[in-house]
């Protein structure tokens, strides 16, 4: 087995876990990476942003977190041991390197790069659920006369001060960008479309995270109806602030959308301060402002998209569509997908964490890869 028989698509968290794992089951191998750094999505990630999921079940696997990091790491100490994971693990990837093209070809595959094509005989997709920002439609947007970015571009509120803001979604980067913006005494709003589950990132003095990990061996109605009747006591009924809960449960409501809940760690208690506003979906972007579908209308000078991310999956993998879901995700996860040889990695987000998810999902992959080439070199019962 040459290095180049297997490629690891993507340096993030899910490729490092996966190289290590690769190497640690003696399999030589080919990491890409399309930026010029490893964790590249880390590195431009917003300045206050910490993990949502405890150290202890966001390590990657065979190197733990050093005992003196924080419960909630920050995105500068994330960087930090991924950078240093990477350096223990000796994972070496080709950096600056864009995949264009992943398809099955005999009894290999053929991937087009923009240097070069290789010819590896398993591929693992580790790029991730956030690989290509997503901006819906939305009408006016061209002759708005204020700033308009993607949250995955935000940074700061520096650029903010003074300014009416208006977050578009909800989701945790969305949350959390309006109440860093709020908390800097920006004039800030929060579009909210439909209904959502906001969890508090602590429970009853423990870890959501670590409720959730407990609890997941429990039938998915049953860890809904705990959660449900937990949070219920403590976040109480936010429909007067305009935040509305849906009626199935946050694991049910994942599993049918991919919406997680969102993690609270501050920005609804600004939002009944009356510091962040809630306003519903937006109909129409204007010069000035915005229109929003209860037929109101509000004066903005910023507007920033929190509006997610897709993987993007389907325009680099010839045959994806037959092996994804209705959201452009793979079906399966940590096990061969459906075409011989590909395997997804880091594309799941649950709420027990989504490192802590790799760091299941990639020993397994490596096992898995370990297994295909033992097989392929006659050695079937190694």
């Amino acid at each position: 087995m040459l290095p180049k028989d297997i490629l690891v698509i993507g340096a993030g968290p899910a490729g490092l876990a996966t190289s290590a794992c690769l190497r640690r089951e003696g399999l030589p191998h080919v990491v890409l990476e399309r930026e010029t750094s490893i964790a590249p999505a880390w590195l431009r990630h917003y300045d206050r942003l910490h993990l949502h999921t405890t150290k202890t079940y966001s390590a990657l696997p065979m190197t733990p977190w050093p005992r003196h990091a924080p419960r909630y790491p920050s995105r500068a100490q994330v960087v930090q041991y991924l950078q240093a994971y990477a350096s223990e693990h000796q994972v070496e990837p080709r950096l600056g390197v864009t995949v264009q093209a992943v398809r099955r070809t005999g009894d290999h595959f053929t991937v087009d790069t923009n240097s070069d094509v290789l010819t590896p005989q398993i591929v693992i997709m580790a790029t991730g659920y956030n690989g290509v920002p997503r901006l819906p439609p939305v009408p006016g947007l061209d002759s708005f006369q204020g700033s308009a970015i993607h949250a995955g571009t935000y940074r700061n509120p520096a650029p903010y001060l003074g300014k009416r803001t208006l977050v578009v979604g909800c989701g945790n980067s969305g949350a959390e960008i309006a109440l860093d913006l709020a908390e800097h005494g920006v004039d800030t709003a929060m579009v909210v479309r439909g209904p959502v589950h906001v969890v508090p990132r602590d429970l009853f003095g423990r870890p959501t995270q670590h409720t959730n990990v407990l609890l997941s061996h429990l039938p998915l109605g049953v860890r809904d109806a705990i959660a449900v009747a937990s949070v219920g006591m403590v976040v109480g009924d936010l429909s007067r602030w305009g935040i509305v809960r849906p009626k199935v449960g946050p694991n049910r409501m994942i599993e049918e959308s991919g919406r997680i809940p969102i993690l609270d760690i501050g920005t609804i208690a600004l939002v009944k301060q009356g510091k962040i506003r809630v306003l519903p979906a937006v109909q129409e972007v204007e010069p000035g402002g915005v229109r929003f579908a209860d037929g109101s209308t509000h004066p903005f000078d910023a507007i920033i998209f929190a509006t997610g991310y897709t993987p993007g999956l389907g325009q680099l993998i010839e045959g994806f569509d037959a092996i994804a879901d209705g959201r452009g995700r793979p079906r399966r996860f940590g096990a061969e997908s459906g075409i011989t040889g590909l395997y997804f990695v880091g594309f799941k987000n649950p709420t027990t964490g989504a490192l802590r998810e790799i760091a299941l999902e990639a020993p397994r992959v490596a096992r898995a890869a370990r297994v295909m080439v033992d097989h392929r070199a006659g050695r079937h019962g190694a």
